[in-house]
């Protein structure tokens, strides 16, 4: 929605949006601590037409990986959800009638990271797959101008927002991302997309997790630590990185891993 809304000039970073009598918000602060009113509010000034085209611009409603077994399609619908359920605005906040994948959200975070690429995301499952690994570009994103934008957000997110738990056991590498909570018949998802940012290139991660009351998106983002810490103790962060493993997990977000 940041990103759609930035390139339609309907927001600036600085743009103050009302969502209250004495309220109002602007975009890094509604990326940092994740405000639904805020994007629901874009939304509506963007209108379904517009939030459709730039949907499926970045990957939803597609399938995200090169020949991956058991990949779903995930659902991005052709018509406004009704008014009586939310419309456009429930849509951009909560994802309601949106049934989005891992690997669509991380083949749209790795395009954030790398500037711009939306790649075919690849899952190589051997050492000769790893050793001839290449990357396949599914479509270049008008984005690039853009990404600064939204930055100071998805970092805020980690230093002082929704996904602060990531800095009780990392807090080595600038990390930026993202974190969603929603329900459904009284399942629970949390998520956390991001990627490190590191001067050895940058690795994208998506955490899902599906459950019950204490199911979240800060509690994504705190395993995403975890993850983030394993890789830096075990040299990922280094340039004594083995050349192959960096490929597999591709910092472009070519590759996947588990």
């Amino acid at each position: 929605m940041a990103l759609a809304a930035l390139s339609e000039n309907v927001i600036t970073k600085d743009t103050e949006i009302k969502l209250g009598k004495y309220y109002s918000m602007d975009l890094t602060t509604a990326l940092a601590h994740s405000n639904n009113a805020y994007f629901a509010a874009v939304g509506q000034r963007l209108g379904f037409e517009r939030v459709s085209h730039y949907a499926h611009q970045y990957g939803l409603g597609e399938m995200a990986g090169w020949h991956i077994a058991g990949e779903h399609l995930g659902t991005f619908p052709a018509t406004e959800l009704d008014a009586k359920h939310g419309g456009v605005g429930k849509m951009c906040s909560f994802g309601e009638s949106i049934a989005l994948t891992p690997l669509q959200l991380g083949a749209l975070m790795a395009a954030i990271a790398n500037g711009g690429t939306l790649y075919y995301l690849q899952h190589p499952t051997s050492a000769e797959e790893i050793a001839s690994f290449t990357p396949k570009v599914k479509r270049q994103l008008d984005i690039g101008p853009i990404i600064p934008e939204i930055s100071d957000g998805l970092s805020g997110a980690v230093e002082y927002g929704t996904a602060r738990f990531l800095r009780t056991s990392f807090i080595e590498e600038p990390v930026l991302g993202k974190t969603g909570t929603c329900s459904n018949n009284g399942t629970r998802f949390g998520w956390f997309a991001s990627y490190a940012n590191t001067e050895h290139g940058r690795i994208v991660s998506v955490f899902f997790l599906e459950g019950g009351r204490p199911t979240f998106g800060p509690k994504a983002a705190e395993l995403a630590g975890h993850f983030y810490r394993n890789l830096y103790d075990h040299d990922y962060f280094s340039s004594k990185a083995p050349a192959t493993a960096a490929r597999s997990l591709s910092p472009a977000g070519a590759g996947i891993s588990h």
